[in-house]
């Protein structure tokens, strides 16, 4: 089984060399600090935290998985050893308030942690994850009497955090929701009701877990305007921060899944618990989408690591496994057949993995920095970013969730019948892969949410404020005679992209389903636009690196050579994404629903 190596040097050249790092965080209120020494050695520190103690319990993780008992929920083993040392380096609270124990860094500086983490052991991750959502929920909506009480916890990482939607009879479809709030005298309300597939939802890695619930409160208005969200804690909390008797929420079971095996996924059965509203009522919706967003995020990044990896190990074996001769001639003649790197169809897919990887890399590190904008900006940065975030979070989580799901399929094929067996670790990767086009939000939810919400639902004016970014940089670089054709092509999409939206947009005033038939595609053909633009900028950047003679020339002839086989290679799906969109509604909804089976 291949070990973790951390991507030190593609990491630095993402912050570095093509976001300055350390001008972005110098033009941030409270971030001077990070410059990009501490940067390197934060990214040091936890490569030796994933290397020694995440990785090694990845593969028995998932072998052993989770146990249930009624007392409660175990991890496996390594699992609560490894969160001790977690929380006693003091990676919990990096990018929390430092009124509440945090560090207060930008979260982008954050996520890098959460990268190497969830590449060396995605499982593991998971629980910390969901309780940096949870921490970002309170500080942004929690009362200060919640925030001292509970937030302080969470930021230490002395207690965890979850988020609790899905219910048994539905899941993205939240306004029908049946989990019921009742107030009582104290002022605090009594939760009913039961929420599945949770996440982290009991373990033994904290003391305590608070629960963020959607609810209904009696008498509030029907659909998603009626939703309230409340704090519910496993362990009720007295005033003085000490842990009372047990709240009224149990763990009924786990789920035996496909992948994540390490991660406990809960069914949760509040039977009269007792709950703090955050917020005021009926306005939950609108605070859990803060905690939502950071997940939707947060599961973007799995498709990054599971990029990451999948590259690593494909590279790894590639280079070392001999069958058959180069058709061009031997390349090993005193071996008795050459590496399989040699032949051109592996060579593709060890080159899609690393054109989604790096790809990905480049686009959510610049999609976290628009994140700190919107916290540490001026006014204007915070503006400009939000609207790019409100397009482009449903982009990310659902196109590079895909993107890391072919990468992991890719590497079962680079291994061959060696990929499909335990002994090498990647049908872990592969299966572990699965459930981020899944989990907090569909792809086909995400893609809803783009052109129905984002684009339409704006008349177009976020779309046209991207376009505005991206046609700053053609301009920028037209004359440029080392991006010319992809200037020229980046140019193409972006007017194909606005063309498609109208044509939409027409066609929906007379069939609604028009938007739901060509979402996917217009995701999927935004997703490929976005990655052919920071494959663009990469490319910028490896020219004039190589121009000046600074660094390793090998490794920015990499990065022109993977830009080149993206725009050649990968791009042209497009084409099959436009032609999909153009083609409209008829040919998916004309089948009549008894039809689709007939055997």
């Amino acid at each position: 089984m291949s070990e973790y190596r951390t991507p030190f040097r593609d990491m630095q050249f993402a912050l570095h060399e093509l976001f300055n790092s350390e001008e972005h965080y110098a033009g941030l209120d409270s971030a001077e600090k990070l410059t990009p020494d501490l940067l390197n050695s934060i990214i040091d520190g936890m490569s030796q935290f994933a290397t020694d103690v995440l990785h090694p319990i990845n593969l028995s993780g998932d072998q052993e998985g989770c146990h249930w008992s009624p007392e409660g929920v175990t991890t496996p083993a390594g699992f609560k050893d490894a969160y001790r040392q977690y929380v006693e380096g003091g990676w919990a609270g990096l990018s929390a308030d430092p009124a509440y124990g945090g560090q207060g860094l930008p979260g982008s500086a954050s996520f890098l942690v959460d990268e190497i983490m969830g590449t060396a052991n995605w499982s593991w991750c998971m629980y910390p994850g969901l309780s940096k959502a949870a921490t970002r929920l309170l500080s942004a909506a929690g009362s200060e009497q919640q925030k001292q009480l509970y937030l302080t916890r969470l930021v230490s990482g002395e207690w965890s955090g979850t988020m609790c939607l899905t219910e048994p009879h539905c899941g993205s479809d939240v306004g029908i929701l049946k989990t019921k709030a009742e107030q009582s005298a104290d002022g605090s309300y009594s939760i009913t009701g039961t929420k599945i597939f949770i996440s982290a939802g009991e373990h033994d890695l904290t003391d305590n877990i608070l629960h963020m619930v959607l609810a209904r409160v009696k008498g509030a208005p029907n659909g998603s305007r009626g939703i309230s969200l409340f704090l519910v804690p496993k362990f009720n909390v007295n005033d003085d921060g000490s842990l009372g008797e047990r709240n009224g929420v149990h763990c009924g079971s786990i789920e035996h899944k496909m992948g994540i095996k390490g991660s406990a996924t809960a069914v949760l059965n509040f039977d009269g618990a007792k709950g703090f509203l955050i917020g005021k009522e009926n306005e939950g919706l609108h605070h859990m989408f803060i905690m939502m967003n950071a997940a939707r995020v947060g599961t973007a990044m799995q498709g990054l690591c599971v990029a990451e990896s999948t590259i690593q190990r494909s590279v790894d074996y590639a280079r070392e496994r001999l069958q058959m001769r180069s058709l061009s001639g031997p390349k090993n003649p005193e071996g008795p057949a050459d590496p399989i790197i040699v032949h051109p169809d592996v060579r593709r897919m060890l080159l899609t993995q690393k054109a989604f990887a790096e790809g990905s890399r480049a686009f959510l590190y610049w999609l976290v920095m628009q994140v700190d904008n919107t916290m540490y900006g001026t006014d204007e940065q915070k503006a400009q970013s939000h609207m790019l975030l409100e397009l482009l979070t449903p982009v990310a989580k659902a196109f590079v969730t895909e993107a890391g799901l072919e990468c992991a399929n890719l590497a079962v094929q680079v291994y061959g019948g060696h990929g499909y067996i335990q002994e090498h670790g990647v049908e872990q990767i592969l299966r572990d892969a699965r459930i981020a086009t899944v989990y907090e939000g569909t792809t086909g939810i995400q893609a809803l949410d783009l052109l129905g919400r984002k684009v339409l639902g704006t008349g177009g004016e976020t779309l046209k404020g991207f376009a505005k970014v991206l046609n700053a940089f053609c301009q920028a670089h037209k004359d440029d005679d080392n991006l010319s054709a992809m200037v020229a092509r980046l140019t193409e999409l972006s007017k194909e992209l606005g063309e498609l939206t109208m044509l939409v947009g027409a066609a929906a005033m007379n069939d609604p389903e028009e938007v739901g038939a060509a979402s996917v595609d217009y995701l999927m053909y935004s997703g490929y636009l976005v990655l052919a633009w920071f494959w663009a900028q990469m490319a910028e950047v490896a020219h004039r690196q190589l121009a000046a003679g600074a660094g390793d020339p090998n490794f920015y002839t990499a990065k022109l050579q993977t830009a080149r086989f993206y725009y050649e290679r990968i791009l042209p799906r497009t084409l099959a994404h436009a032609a999909a969109v153009r083609s409209g509604a008829a040919n998916v909804m004309d089948m009549a629903a008894e039809n689709f089976y007939l055997g």
